[in-house]
């Protein structure tokens, strides 16, 4: 994990202060003390970013993956209101994904073992019935060992089905920003029923100009709205298909 840069929007606090400084510390980093300092730097500002997005890293190296993603992703929420074109916010994203992805690893392995146990079990059932039908109907064995056959192709069909479920795959294009052809974060629409990612549409007005990069139509940061039907179909994606985070 990189070392975390200061943010330069965040308010001026005595405990975000020293979280910095250990954080910047050479070589070695002070997690259990960064925690501490940034529960005593909410205390004071609940609304600090810096802190919360300490706070979530400092959690994340204890692997308390839950409780350290909701600490970022309410750092996020916050940076995307004060700055959304700061590199932080970029930063702080970069770390939820992290843990995000990591989540859906761990969970995704955990389900393949699962899977592989239980189709490993029932093939055995399988194999056990099939041993006790021939012992007991010799004549039969041709018709016992084509239904054995049929059964076991059967669960195995069953059970891939179920692997391939949420194998990393195409993000669908209406989840994608047009531009950067990377899943949506911040999407906004204009005024011509485009959707963008807000930072990215930012970027082109400050270094480009004020207009739609497709239409080419006048267009100023005033005139984008959320697309939170998007947003909301964005997330629900990302909660059903955790290897979606994962940046290529």
């Amino acid at each position: 994990m990189r070392t975390p840069r200061p943010l330069p929007y965040a308010r001026t606090c005595p405990y975000t202060g020293r979280i910095v400084r250990f954080a910047i510390a050479s070589g070695s980093i002070n997690w259990q003390r960064v925690e501490e300092d940034s529960r005593k730097a909410l205390q004071l500002d609940h609304d600090s970013v810096k802190a919360h997005y300490m706070l979530g890293l400092a959690l994340l190296q204890k692997q308390k993956y839950g409780e350290g993603v909701k600490e970022l992703e309410r750092a996020l929420d916050l940076g995307r209101g004060a700055h959304p074109r700061s590199y932080m916010v970029e930063e702080i994203w970069q770390e939820l994904a992290k843990a995000k992805y990591l989540q859906w690893e761990q969970k995704s392995t955990k389900q393949s073992w699962e899977l592989q146990s239980l189709k490993t079990a029932c093939e055995m059932a399988l194999n056990e019935k099939f041993a006790r039908d021939a012992a007991k109907m010799e004549g039969f064995l041709d018709e016992l060992a084509k239904s054995h056959s049929e059964q076991v192709n059967a669960v195995g069909q069953v059970f891939q089905k179920a692997a391939e479920a949420d194998m990393p795959t195409e993000v669908p294009d209406y989840l994608c920003c047009k531009i950067t052809l990377d899943i949506y974060r911040d999407p906004v629409i204009t005024p011509s029923g485009i959707t963008y990612e807000r930072a990215v549409l930012l970027e082109h007005f400050n270094k480009v100009g004020k207009f739609d990069p497709i239409t080419h139509e006048e267009l100023n940061p005033s005139q984008l709205v959320p697309n939170l039907a998007i947003k909301a179909a964005v997330q629900a994606y990302l909660d059903e298909h955790g290897w979606a985070y994962k940046a290529d």
